[in-house]
């Protein structure tokens, strides 16, 4: 090899290295950033201790209750601690944690999140095996467990249930396995705890996940249960009883752990579970009310209606997510009415927007559209709020009704500023949400919804494109019911949640939960304006008793509280209810964003306490492609594999550079 080419070898080697270890760059304006990580290193350390996640979901009714097992194993020789990151669904009420290391299983506390860490690494360091789960987002929780000894097998099981609510009498229910990288665009060095989870290794686009995915779920419907179907993942339903269905994973599903999977079913007849749940418990006691929405209202009674499609062409949507937003697009624009106005504004980096004002939806302007919309090729980062901002700041027509609707896959971290965004925002606005993608950011696409008084869509596969838009269409042509109100006479109720119901657009059955003292007694009447017609409908208490069944309204009434308070949160920036969320937390026995769950096996197992610290990798959601990593390529092997790559390069260095004097002694 020519001298010279090996000494400019040796110094990319050399910079790639000085890289990689962050010894070339000490820039304190370094953002948080996923990565992607190098196998490699000391073949002693385990460097993927997740073996299995198995979740085991019983439906009853309108309620779901979910066990999800960890099985973490330590197939190296030395001692480790793992971190992992793993999402959840936004509804899910986390209530329980327990530890079990061989035949021993330990019970989690909950606690103050920093009394709950404190906890954790006193026992770390004591060298005691301990577990520690966190709330990053209301969809993003860390588990952490210390001391994982060489041929340690430790599982840890989760307990949540959430609340299944149809819409056009299909029940969903979604559990979610992956958490998709979040750009950001917050320094590194100043990022707040709860977001350091940002930085997180994935393996490269095509890698199969590292650890196996299985899931069970059991359907008790109470009346006849059908058209059960998975479209995301294979499956194999059985039958019990009319009345139940068993699904469980199809045999050939082996890689099932990089995308959501999503079941949906209906109940005989369309029927939904509306009417009144009690539950009485020691302290408290706690109601669930679903109504049935009337039917739709007459074409005539709609305003002319103004859309702005806030649309995602970041890096991470590139590949088939970026092809379903153009075909949503399509099918969207399409369909609007003469009379009806619209506006685009695409967004990564930056915003781009179709026309400084909002056009007529004319053949000519829908044309551009198309045109524009085509030509992204989807890349750079995710400044959802400044697009958002752009949105709103459009001029508004007088008498005609916004609706804006946001295109992404979610894949940011700074999902409160965009709701406090869109709340300060609201108006006459309702804001509506399609989420692109295999595993989606929930947190922030049903936020949106939320906090705009909108509906949240999730599209997985291109052929979803043209059914998604088409119940958008029908879901936003004419609200149900607006001007809700829920009456108690007789009836003692408080903490009533939600405070204020929005208005109901699609056929979703409108849910108040709450408490009640004394006796269950009285009536409940719901009123509202269904087009030009006052609605009004009764439910007697008479002869509807208490049923240990519902034990779950209790979490659930909670995590309903903790959306509002999330919310509040988000609506007044300076406002800090931390001290009313972990009292919440402590009392209801529920993961927040302020109370963690901590479980320690009391016995030193690694008295010298010398463990490495191992993240789990994590695989790329399907079909999303590596652009979705802005950090690049970030080295993670062993100190021992820098050391010989250092070692390796001052030697060709040094043999390069006696070769040039060499010469020069010789006399030539």
């Amino acid at each position: 090899m020519n001298v010279m080419l090996k000494i400019i070898l040796s110094f990319v080697m050399l910079s790639t290295f000085l890289t990689s270890t962050g010894l070339a760059d000490q820039d304190n304006d370094k953002t948080l950033s996923p990565y992607f990580v190098v196998k490699g290193g000391d073949a002693s350390v385990d460097r993927f201790p997740l073996k299995e996640t198995k979740a085991d979901v019983h439906i009853s009714g309108i309620v779901a209750d979910v066990i999800v097992t960890q099985r973490y194993v330590n197939e190296g020789s030395r001692p480790i601690n793992a971190r992992y990151v793993f999402p959840a669904s936004t509804r899910a009420a986390v209530y329980g944690m327990k530890m079990k290391i061989g035949d021993h299983v330990v019970t989690a506390r909950i606690q103050e999140r920093k009394a709950a860490q404190q906890t954790f690494e006193k026992a770390k360091k004591e060298g005691k095996s301990a577990s520690l789960l966190d709330q990053e987002r209301p969809n993003v929780f860390t588990m952490n467990v210390a001391n994982i000894m060489p041929g340690d097998k430790v599982e840890i099981e989760l307990r949540y249930t959430e609340l299944l609510i149809p819409t056009a009498g299909v029940y969903e229910f979604i559990y979610p396995t992956v958490v998709g990288p979040r750009y950001s665009n917050t320094p590194e060095a100043g990022a707040p705890e709860t977001d350091k989870w940002v930085k997180s290794p994935y393996l490269r686009e095509g890698n199969k996940p590292t650890s196996a995915f299985n899931i069970a779920v059991d359907i008790t419907g109470g009346v006849p249960v059908k058209d059960v179907a998975c479209s995301t993942h294979k499956i194999k339903t059985a039958w019990p009883d009319r009345s139940t269905a068993t699904v469980v994973l199809d045999e050939t599903e082996s890689d099932g752990g990089n995308r959501d999977f999503i079941l949906k079913y209906r109940l005989t007849g369309k029927k939904i579970h509306s009417g009144l749940m009690l539950y009485r418990g020691n302290d408290e006691n706690f109601f669930l009310l679903m109504v049935q929405p009337p039917r739709n209202i007459k074409t005539s009674d709609i305003p002319t209606r103004e859309y702005i499609f806030v649309v995602d062409v970041s890096g991470s949507i590139y590949g088939f997510p970026l092809d379903i937003s153009k075909k949503l697009l399509s099918n969207l624009i399409s369909e609007l009415r003469p009379t009806d106005h619209f506006n685009v504004v695409l967004f990564s980096g930056r915003s781009v927007t179709m026309s400084p004002e909002s056009v007529s939806a004319s053949q000519k302007n829908i044309d551009h559209a198309f045109r524009l919309i085509d030509g992204q090729q989807g890349s750079g980062g995710t400044e959802l709020c400044a697009a958002l901002q752009t949105a709103v700041s459009i001029p508004r027509k007088d008498n005609v009704s916004r609706s804006v609707i946001l295109v992404t896959d979610g894949y940011i971290s700074a999902e409160k500023e965009a709701l406090q965004l869109i709340r300060k925002n609201l108006n006459d606005t309702n804001f509506f949400s399609f989420g692109i993608g295999s595993s989606v950011n929930r947190d922030l696409i049903e936020g949106v919804a939320r906090a705009g008084q909108g509906e949240p869509f999730v599209i997985t596969k291109q052929e979803e494109a043209a059914v998604a838009s088409e119940n958008f269409r029908k879901y936003i042509a004419s609200p149900l019911l607006t001007d809700i109100a829920v009456s108690f006479n007789g009836f003692k109720a408080y903490d009533i949640e939600p405070e204020k119901i929005p208005d109901m657009f699609a056929e979703r059955p409108v849910a108040v939960i709450g408490k009640w003292r004394g006796n269950p007694q009285g009536r409940i009447t719901v009123t509202g304006q269904n087009g030009n017609h006052k609605y009004s409908q009764g439910f007697d208490l008479a002869g509807i008793e208490p049923s240990g069944k519902n034990a779950a309204l209790k979490q659930l009434w909670a995590r309903k509280k903790l959306f509002f308070l999330s919310d509040f949160n988000t609506l007044y920036g300076d406002t800090d209810n931390r001290k009313e969320i972990v009292n919440l937390g402590i009392k209801y026995n529920l993961l927040t964003a302020h109370t963690s769950f901590v479980a320690v096996h009391e016995v030193v197992r690694n008295p010298e306490a010398r463990s490495r610290d191992i993240t789990q990798p994590l695989p790329l959601p399907a079909g999303v492609s590596e652009f979705a990593v802005g950090g690049g390529m970030q080295n993670t092997p062993e100190p021992e594999f820098y050391l010989l790559l250092l070692m390796t390069v001052l030697i060709i260095l040094f043999e390069a550079f006696r070769k040039i004097r060499k010469p020069v002694k010789n006399g030539v």
